[in-house]
């Protein structure tokens, strides 16, 4: 399902951004093209149109988002990192121990 999402998001990027390149930022662009009158769109509908879909796009987009990201999928504990497991391997240092684990040199006496 993750990776099902993850293609959408893709594809909606794309398209996201072939829309916002089409858009001018002066209200001409695609919608510039477009100025004869026998046209069945004409220039502001187009320019509506591209507002409309750069605004489906953009929440399509939220929305996807927030999908991955319930969909993540999660190991639960056996892909650990090394130091999530010395974490939990850790001794308390406020619990000492009672016999501290040093050598005791052996005693040679032959004197």
């Amino acid at each position: 399902m993750y990776v099902l999402i993850s293609v959408l998001i893709m594809i909606v990027c794309i398209l996201l951004v072939l829309i916002v390149l089409v858009q001018n930022s002066k209200g001409g662009g695609l919608a510039a093209n477009f100025s004869s009158q026998n046209q069945m769109m004409g220039v502001r509908k187009t320019a509506d149109f591209l507002e409309k879909a750069t605004w489906t796009l953009a929440v399509g987009l939220l929305v996807l988002s927030l999908a991955a990201s319930m969909t993540i999928p999660r190991d639960k504990g056996q892909n650990r990192s090394v130091i999530e497991e010395q974490i939990d391997n850790a001794v308390n240092p406020n619990e000492a121990p009672s016999a501290f684990p040093t050598a005791v040199p052996e005693s040679n006496t032959e004197e």
